[in-house]
């Protein structure tokens, strides 16, 4: 952990939070997510006006962020495994792959984090020991290369659209966030539970391990910074966040004010009031 220590400090603020936008949804193979994200450059060149601490690419989205000159532009984090878990009709096979030599091209490109998840999907054992595989390699790879590694894990069930979803089951959530931990994640990106107000047994299960809570489908704005408030006042370092923020009527102002909610702790209330005026400012 020493020595990945730039490499976090380059992801979490002087305050040890951050807020970390996904945008790596095209690497799914999805339909519904790439609505917000046709046009990655300017995407990508709207969200850095704005400033979040961290931008979520996939190889091949990357340079939209790296090749941007100048010191002051948010971190990356390295998308590093590929899934077919999303998606309707269900998949008749599903599989998680990793990218070849992941860590190698994250260091080539100055990641400051690389990101790959954990599936535990009903009757699905085979999946799960295939992402257990990919986490340990990752691990190995990641001390030899002193590279932070954030680790997705993911419970999810099979809800009436018959596509895979949240679970929010706050034991099993805890158990492979604690699973995560035990395999050496350096951040925790999890799903939200259910109860919302039971997330402090997941920051507990993360132990010294700063969790961020994954975002999910998209909500109105009011909701969303709610739902922020209520997880980092339970132990939470910030959040990630995707379709909520690139799918949103204005991302920068969508940005900014949750760089504020996460960084300056308002309340939702003024969260909701900063993202209007600043909504207003930007139009």
């Amino acid at each position: 952990m020493t020595y990945r220590k730039p490499r976090m400090h380059r992801l979490f603020a002087a305050d040890g939070a951050c807020l970390d936008v996904a945008v790596d949804h095209g690497f799914f193979n999805e339909p519904s997510f790439l609505p917000g994200i046709e046009d990655m450059k300017t995407v990508i060149a709207r969200l850095v006006e704005a400033d979040p601490d961290a931008i979520q690419l996939s190889p091949g989205q990357a340079r939209w962020l790296q090749n941007i000159p100048g010191k002051a532009k948010p971190s990356l984090v390295f998308r590093t495994d590929i899934a077919n878990v999303y998606g309707s009709p269900l998949p008749s096979l599903l599989f998680s792959e990793l990218v070849e030599a992941a860590v190698e091209e994250a260091v080539r490109v100055d990641a400051a984090a690389v990101v790959v998840n954990i599936l535990l999907l009903p009757d699905q054992p085979d999946l799960y020991r295939q992402t257990l595989r990919n986490v340990t390699r990752l691990a190995h790879e990641c001390e030899a290369a002193a590279m932070p590694l954030m680790v997705e894990p993911l419970v999810m069930k099979v809800g009436n659209n018959q596509r895979y979803g949240v679970d929010g089951d706050v034991t099993r959530i805890v158990t492979v966030v604690r699973q995560a931990r035990e395999l050496g994640a350096d951040v925790i990106k999890a799903d939200p539970t259910n109860p919302p107000e039971e997330y402090w047994r997941v920051v507990e299960a993360a132990g010294d391990c700063p969790v961020l809570p994954r975002g999910g489908g998209k909500v109105p704005p009011l909701e969303v910074f709610q739902r922020t408030h209520q997880l980092m006042e339970q132990g939470a370092r910030g959040i990630v966040y995707g379709r909520n923020i690139v799918q949103s009527d204005n991302p920068k102002a969508m940005t900014q004010a949750l760089m504020a909610l996460v960084h300056e702790r308002i309340t939702p209330d003024e969260a909701f009031l900063r993202w209007q005026e600043e909504g207003k400012s930007d139009g």
